[in-house]
């Protein structure tokens, strides 16, 4: 009985700390827990498909997510990351009928995800104006950012919108080691030249040349900014 009381009080503390969860009162968090499901998975592992009938929303409890879509030729690519915290396959929420998942979910590192079923979290935001508030407002959020992204990728040159992505990454997987920062996200060339949607050839060039200039290095498909201070003066010299 303590062991499963110390479980729930640990799924309690990780949803306090999720986006659409933070401001919640305890006792909604109390029925939301209840309803979770936890799962483990292993580097390489498919969570979910983007030809699965949709079941539910999932978040990162721990490890890293890669969410992607694959094209008419069947090569990957890569919508985005998540990491602690965040929610992926929010899109099936709200729509009726067979639909499936927005994109496939790989673990790209090992963890737990924690999943709700559309049915359960539907009936939540029902009886929780609040949550439903904040759920409105984050989907808000990401289709935000998503279109910034998209409008990068259809007008910026191939620098500038990798100096982007790299800034993206940073503010998101970075951790700042006495003025370096780590993108703690493990990424191959041609995974990155997918995010940016440019070929790897093109993207190549641009790190080569970011190399010679001292702000970046690679190492076991982990990029390193060098000089961070440096790394934003010319990027934001470079939007000017």
């Amino acid at each position: 009985m303590e062991n499963q009381s110390t479980e729930v009080s640990a799924i309690h503390e990780f949803l306090s700390k999720v986006e659409v969860f933070k401001d919640l009162p305890p006792q909604s968090l109390q029925i939301i827990d209840k309803r979770i499901k936890k799962m483990s998975f292993n580097k390489g592992d498919k969570i979910i498909s983007e030809y699965e009938r949709a079941k539910g929303v999932f978040f990162v409890h721990s490890g890293m997510v890669k969410l992607t879509k694959q094209n008419e030729q069947g090569n990957e690519l890569i919508v985005c990351m998540k990491k602690k915290g965040d929610i992926f396959a929010e899109a099936c929420l709200f729509n009726y009928g067979d639909l499936t998942y927005p994109a496939t979910g790989t673990m790209i590192k090992p963890g737990e995800i924690y999943f709700l079923s559309t049915e359960d979290f539907e009936q939540e935001l029902l009886l929780n104006p609040e949550l439903a508030v904040q759920m409105i407002r984050y989907m808000g959020e990401t289709l935000r950012d998503l279109t910034s992204i998209m409008r990068d990728i259809a007008l910026l040159d191939v620098y500038t919108k990798t100096m982007k992505m790299l800034e993206r990454l940073a503010e998101k997987f970075g951790a700042n080691r006495c003025n370096r920062m780590y993108i703690e996200l493990p990424l191959t060339i041609q995974e990155f030249s997918t995010l940016i949607g440019t070929s790897r050839e093109s993207v190549s060039r641009v790190f080569s040349k970011l190399r010679k200039e001292g702000l970046i290095d690679i190492k076991q498909k982990h990029i390193i900014i060098t000089d961070w201070c440096k790394f934003c003066a010319v990027y934001k010299n470079k939007l000017m």
